[in-house]
């Protein structure tokens, strides 16, 4: 399988790579932001540098827009899985369009409120995972596969 994995650099793309025992039997490649940890965690694999800040900016969500239809179209990936923040959006909206599964994982600590990120795309995602029981009431349909506390 051909999965792209899709974070922000530091806090989003240390969950990512804590899946390690999932993805490193898959054909994959990244996007993150180019900055000093990524270059460190990311120095043997396959990854694409997106454009930041991402907080709430439309120029980086249009650059980022163009960077995904790019990516998604040379790598025709299966799934693509984003821990957010706001460069996993472009990648998970057009994803789906380029025939891939797509899967949001929300981070740990959101249990009040779903991240700007969920609220931007839970609506078009395959799934939904969350890594605790008490963000069920956050996302009816979510998949729990954290800690069931």
């Amino acid at each position: 399988m051909k999965v792209l994995l899709v974070a922000s650099s530091g806090g989003h793309l240390t969950q990512l790579l804590w899946m390690r025992e999932w993805w490193s039997a898959h054909d994959r490649s990244w996007v993150t932001f180019d900055d000093p940890h990524a270059r460190e965690v990311l120095a043997d694999e396959r990854w694409v540098a997106a454009h930041h800040p991402t907080n709430r900016s439309a120029l980086a969500l249009a650059r980022n827009l163009v960077l995904a239809e790019r990516v998604l179209r040379r790598e025709q990936p299966d799934l693509v899985v984003s821990t957010g923040a706001g460069v996993g959006v472009p990648f998970l909206w057009l994803g789906r369009r380029h025939g891939a599964r797509t899967v949001f994982v929300e981070v740990f600590d959101r249990t009040e409120r779903r991240s700007l990120t969920g609220r931007l795309v839970a609506p078009v995602v395959d799934v939904v995972v969350l890594q605790r029981a008490a963000q069920r009431r956050l996302y009816p349909r979510g998949v729990v596969l954290g800690p069931v506390r």
